[in-house]
């Protein structure tokens, strides 16, 4: 349990650092946040190889385990992104998130893994690595609508001297989902190669759902390279393929596992 608790306040401390900084006048903020959150990851990181180590069979990737896990992926994004410049501001939305995800899944209880052998362990990994990217793209995508909104409207908050410039967020945006997406090609090429009866009752959805969302992620792609989506349109796919994907995994996994019961 302290564990768990230092890396929350850890995570607290980092956003407070990162209030304090982006409501100063300098841009970027001072750093000062980096290495509590460093600690932060670390820590998380390490609460999970802890109860991995005592359980029996494979990590815990049960609903709220693997929840903890994408939040762990989506702090130490940021803090990567974040430490080259203005993109720390993603933190103050991210680490509060990581902090309240480790909490629910220490909160909740671990649940016995099966024993997951390379291939599906592969796959699992891939997919987490997946929801972790495309779940910071979505977080992008928002900052970018509101940074659109703000300008079009000529309404100049302070808030936005936290923010890069419009063209670099839409860079950015467009790199993460890159990654995201080619991380999602490989997560549905070992689940076709690796998972047996992938289209059984307990899947059909998941799988439906993850390639709908790798569809509209692609396109997406393809209409930025050909046709030079950007913006709002940008913003709205990005967003719905999230929602799709989201649905996919979490969705089906929620009602599984906490609505039937079932493991």
């Amino acid at each position: 349990m302290t564990i768990v608790l230092i890396a929350a306040a850890l995570y607290l401390v980092s956003t407070a650092l990162l209030v304090r900084g982006l409501a100063g006048e300098r841009s970027p903020p001072p750093r000062s946040w980096l290495l509590p959150t460093i600690a932060a990851v670390l820590l998380h990181a390490g609460y999970h190889l802890m109860v991995a180590m005592k359980t029996a069979g494979g990590p815990d990737m049960h609903f709220f385990a693997a929840l903890s896990l994408v939040g762990l992926g989506m702090a130490a994004l940021t803090a990567v992104v974040g430490a080259r410049g203005r993109m720390s501001a993603l933190g103050v939305v991210v680490f509060p998130m990581a902090a309240i995800l480790l909490l629910a899944y220490h909160g909740y209880g671990h649940e016995p893994s099966k024993l997951l052998g390379w291939r599906l362990a592969t796959h699992a990994w891939l997919a987490l690595l997946a929801y972790a990217t495309l779940s910071v793209a979505a977080l992008l995508a928002i900052m970018l609508w509101l940074q659109e909104r703000a300008l079009r409207r000529r309404d100049f908050r302070p808030w936005l001297r936290a923010l890069p410039p419009l063209a670099d967020l839409e860079t950015l945006l467009f790199r993460t989902i890159t990654v995201g997406f080619c991380l999602l090609t490989l997560t549905l090429l070992t689940g076709v190669l690796f998972v047996d009866n992938l289209l059984e009752q307990k899947l059909v959805h998941k799988t439906v759902l993850s390639v709908l969302s790798w569809i509209v992620f692609g396109t997406l792609l393809i209409g930025r390279r050909r046709y030079g989506w950007r913006g709002s349109k940008a913003v709205h796919w990005t967003l719905t393929a999230m929602a799709l994907l989201l649905l996919a995994f979490f969705g089906s996994r929620f009602v599984i596992e906490l609505v039937l019961g079932r493991g």
